[in-house]
């Protein structure tokens, strides 16, 4: 009888961990997801006709404004599956890791920007 409960608190906790690999792999999808699709509404923003004359700085505000839905869904997905995998971390740190890759998109994208855009004449 004994073995019975030792195995079957194997098998539960198996489960568990297999639930657990599941929940981080559906996590680490979802913000890669995330990433994607708000890499495409700023690359979409970023090849936009009305921009072609905007400053460097005028180009930031309008990225920092752009894409809302897309900005949100990639923070809160990210801060989902850091919370997954790092559980003992404070979740402020993980929030302020997901902004921070929010901010380095951004970063990013107005860096393309400027790097091609036609010289001044």
């Amino acid at each position: 009888m004994r073995m019975l409960s030792v195995g079957a608190a194997l098998v539960m906790m198996t489960s568990a961990a297999m639930a657990d690999d599941d929940d981080a792999r559906s996590a680490q999808k979802l913000a890669q997801q995330g990433r994607d699709d708000y890499w495409h509404c700023l690359a979409r923003e970023y090849s936009r006709d009305s921009n072609q004359g905007l400053s460097e700085q005028d180009f930031g505000r309008s990225v920092a404004g752009a894409c809302p839905s897309e900005r949100q869904y990639y923070r809160v997905a990210l801060l989902d599956y850091l919370t997954t995998q790092y559980p003992n971390i404070d979740a402020g740190a993980h929030l302020a890791t997901a902004n921070r890759a929010v901010e380095a998109a951004q970063k990013d994208i107005v860096m393309a920007f400027v790097k091609h855009r036609p010289p001044a004449r």
